[in-house]
């Protein structure tokens, strides 16, 4: 499966969830997985990618990690916008 619609694919889970519910990695992961019906390991490369480029960022909130589409804030401050 190309890349670019396992990104699409991810980004449109991380909207759906947004202000209802964190997601943690495992569980965008499955959920890609099993809509693409592609393997765990190459949703999570793509995951991966993503957090690594700044689109995607981990959250920590009460000793639980989860990850978010970044806030423009968040983006100022790390210098992306």
């Amino acid at each position: 499966m190309e890349a670019e619609a396992v990104k699409s694919k991810i980004f449109e889970i991380l909207e759906k969830a947004k202000g209802k519910k964190k997601l943690k990695e495992k569980d965008i992961i499955r959920i890609t997985s099993e809509d693409l019906k592609i393997e765990k390991d190459e949703a999570k490369k793509v995951l991966r990618d993503l957090i690594e480029e700044g689109k995607l960022c981990y959250s920590y909130s009460g000793g639980a990690s989860s990850v978010e589409i970044p806030s423009e804030e968040y983006l100022k401050e790390k210098g992306m916008l």
